[in-house]
């Protein structure tokens, strides 16, 4: 497979398993960022997703406009920012490999925590405290800023207060429509709204959104728990190998 190929199967890939997060398979874009790394720079590769998600944000956004927790949304997004700000610095002061090795740590972090998430579930609901909900909101920016994967820190902090299922989902849709909005100055700084760019996300939002709508239709046909796991085998192991080519450069 060239080089151009490889790149082009990984972004369709990449925008298909965003469509289908939209969708319905709550998580699946957390894979997008480090397939599509693979064939291009990190930093690249987010700034390419990065509009497509925001598109597809405000159609969440819209649905969920009246089932959110403000409270949660005052508490996380201070915090978010300074991560944001953490990651905006990572990526502009240290080598690719650097960003590569975070990138590939960051998967696999996410396959750990989605083995070990039952745990969180306490039996009686914890309150949304402000010294917490900063912590976990400055990490999911930072892993939102460099990976576009804030949602594992999110759901650490949320998931124990048990809201309704409806809210923690409008909850999550608002917090990171925020946050990628907040994303995208960094983005700019760093020079990665070329046009070059931008024409690739321009060229693969319909694709994701055809992907939305698949989701919504797959998500009541196929077996959830086959779907997952095949997805975070894949995570795993593309963590796994922009892990080692990250500290296989940065050896060298």
């Amino acid at each position: 497979m060239t080089a151009d190929s490889a790149y082009y199967f990984a972004a369709g890939a990449a925008v298909i398993l965003i469509g289908f997060s939209k969708g319905g398979f709550s998580g699946l874009s957390t894979i997008a960022m480090p397939l599509l790394s693979l064939t291009i720079s990190p930093v690249r590769a987010a700034a390419i997703l990065l509009p497509i998600m925001i598109a597809q944000d405000w159609v969440s956004v819209w649905a969920f406009r009246r089932d959110f927790e403000a409270r949660n949304l005052w508490i996380l997004l201070p915090g978010a920012l300074i991560g944001i700000g953490a990651g905006w610095g990572l990526a502009a002061q240290v080598s690719e490999a650097a960003v590569r090795l975070a990138v590939g740590a960051i998967s696999i972090g996410f396959v750990m925590f989605m083995l070990l998430r039952a745990r969180l579930q306490s039996p009686t609901a914890s309150p949304a405290n402000v010294a917490p909900g900063l912590l976990w909101g400055a990490v999911a920016g930072f892993t939102s800023m460099v990976s576009h994967a804030g949602g594992p820190p999110f759901m650490v902090y949320v998931m124990p207060q048990r809201l309704t299922p409806r809210v923690f989902a409008g909850t999550g849709t608002m917090f990171f429509a925020a946050v990628n909005l907040l994303k995208a100055p960094p983005y700019f700084l760093l020079g990665q709204f070329s046009r070059e760019n931008l024409l690739a996300s321009a060229t693969l939002l319909p694709i994701a959104i055809l992907a939305t709508l698949a989701g919504v239709w797959l998500v009541r046909r196929v077996s959830a728990e086959r779907f997952y796991t095949l997805i975070l085998t894949l995570t795993f192991l593309i963590g796994v190998k922009l892990t080692y080519d990250a500290l296989h450069d940065l050896a060298a």
